[in-house]
């Protein structure tokens, strides 16, 4: 005998499932701010993070570590005009090496280090992480690269379902350009949160899970801990959704 609660995620993963089938599965707003710019090009103003990690070079916000002065934590560069809930955001990155994420709808942990924590949409210079939703100092892993997830609680768990599939994996890596220029854009309105590469959708997941699923939050881009990594932003563009 089923229990009500496997009944309801039954529920809920089946409705999702019809609405992709009947191609409802879609952002919609009834409307829509200008489109901001948040970098001017030239200077990191209306941004903030350690002097030492970021700087703008050839026109692009850039943070760099290095072998002989490695960081202990991921830090962040963080947009501070403002927070993001329901919105459209485009920009240009470019990775040389290493690995990096554009935070979003997040929480700032640790100001002096510039230590941030929410749903972020991953990037690097290898070949399986570009693209998924990953939530840092959080449930980790939401969406691998090419899924559609549905995130929901069960007796105070994270329950993660597969409810379908955009693309195969390598198939969408295949068309991320390394060390050039590539276009990503996020978008997320209500619990609906969907990841694009260069045109490529990656992830598309409905997180319903109500003691951790974020509606509102700041915007930051992400330096990992580890080896030596460059990583440069640029074109940053957002959209409210109202």
């Amino acid at each position: 005998m089923p229990t009500f609660l496997n009944f309801k995620v039954g529920a809920l993963i089946a409705a999702a499932t019809l609405a992709i089938a009947g191609g409802s599965f879609t952002v919609t707003a009834a409307k829509e701010a200008p489109t901001v710019s948040l970098f001017d090009g030239k200077t990191l103003a209306g941004w903030e993070g350690l002097s030492t990690l970021w700087s703008v070079k050839d026109g692009a916000i850039t943070g760099i570590t290095t072998k002989e002065a490695p960081i202990k934590d991921n830090t962040f560069l963080v947009w501070t005009n403002g927070t993001v809930k329901n919105f459209e955001l485009r920009l240009q990155y470019r990775v040389l090496n290493g690995n990096s994420g554009i935070q979003y709808r997040s929480k700032l942990i640790d100001a002096e280090k510039f230590i941030v924590g929410g749903y972020q949409a991953d990037l690097e210079a290898g070949k399986t992480y570009s693209g998924i939703l990953y939530e840092e100092r959080g449930r980790g892993i939401l969406a691998e690269r090419g899924q559609r997830t549905l995130i929901i609680d069960e007796d105070g768990r994270t329950k993660v379902t597969v409810i379908g599939k955009l693309a195969d994996s390598k198939e969408l890596q295949a068309s991320i350009r390394d060390e050039q220029w590539n276009d990503y854009t996020i978008i997320a309105d209500g619990n609906h949160l969907l990841h694009f590469i260069n045109n490529r959708q990656t992830v598309d997941v409905i997180d319903l899970q109500p003691s951790k699923a974020s509606k509102e939050g700041i915007l930051a881009l992400q330096i990992h801990a580890g080896p030596a990594m460059l990583i440069q932003f640029r074109d940053i563009r957002l959209k409210q959704l109202l």
